[in-house]
């Protein structure tokens, strides 16, 4: 084992267990006016590193005092050997407006192989500030942010939103992202489609890539593929990142609290 997770491995599957949180579910409101999701929302995906089960991610909605905003979840975790090697506990957390789409309260809390981070990030639209609380490092900082900025686990809710029915191969859709103290701008480019085999059904799919134009979460030899269910649901169902070192892939495994059910192929 010790020979199979080298250190670019370790390196890259932590890079992938954190993106798959991003964009494990990726404005709330379809364009059509319907909902892609709904408070109860579970899903769950389990993540091999090639032959090995890494570990698996969940996300969740919930709902919260005040009946405009949604309380997002997000989960990773490797297990069995590779939890032995590198574990990883991290959970993101977000707090949005279901009416405007703008994220109020950011948490990242992260444990990846004796790096850590605990984060909280404040959204103030009105000023265009973003309160940042380091609770690691005892800071406390405000950057300038802009009207349509997500943050990093609500990107995921933004990109489940959009109505792809009117996009061909090729076409983009920008997202502005704020995370570590930076804007990043993120090109969603629109694949095509394609019918996947799963343990629900087989079930028509659209496949999309995210690229980083500002700054970089990947390197260019690191490619992201997702595969999101072309229905109301826009539910990824498949994930596959090529790495440095072999892939990884993630899988849909468990999905429960739907607004709309999947729309099944025979």
């Amino acid at each position: 084992m010790s020979e199979i997770m080298t250190e670019k491995r370790v390196l890259a599957l932590k890079r992938v267990l954190t993106l798959f949180l991003l964009l494990g579910s990726l404005v709330l409101w379809a364009q059509n006016g319907s909902s892609s999701f709904k408070k109860g929302e579970y899903l769950k995906y389990k993540i091999r590193y090639g032959l090995l089960n890494a570990g698996f991610t969940s996300l969740e909605v919930r709902e919260t005092e005040d009946e405009n905003i949604l309380h997002a979840i997000g989960k990773g975790w490797t297990t069995g050997m590779v939890g032995m090697v590198f574990k990883v506990d991290d959970n993101y957390q977000t707090f949005f407006d279901k009416n405007t789409h703008r994220p109020k309260h950011f948490i990242r809390k992260v444990y990846e192989g004796g790096y850590t981070k605990d984060k909280e990030v404040f959204f103030d639209f009105k000023k265009h500030r973003a309160r940042v609380i380091n609770h690691k490092r005892e800071t406390d900082s405000t950057y300038f942010i802009q009207n349509d900025v997500k943050d990093l686990l609500q990107s995921f809710y933004y990109v489940r939103s959009i109505d792809f029915d009117g996009y061909k191969e090729n076409d983009a859709v920008d997202v502005r992202m704020f995370f570590d103290e930076q804007m990043y701008m993120v090109k969603v480019l629109v694949l095509g489609r394609e019918r996947l085999k799963t343990k629900f059904g087989e079930i028509d799919c659209i496949k999309i890539r995210p690229l980083v134009l500002e700054g970089r979460v990947f390197k260019d030899e690191e490619n992201v593929t997702l595969w999101v269910s072309d229905d109301q649901n826009k539910i990824p169902i498949k994930i596959k990142a090529s790495i440095l070192v072999g892939s990884v892939n993630a899988e849909l495994i468990e999905a429960t609290g739907l607004a709309h059910p999947f729309e099944l192929k025979i």
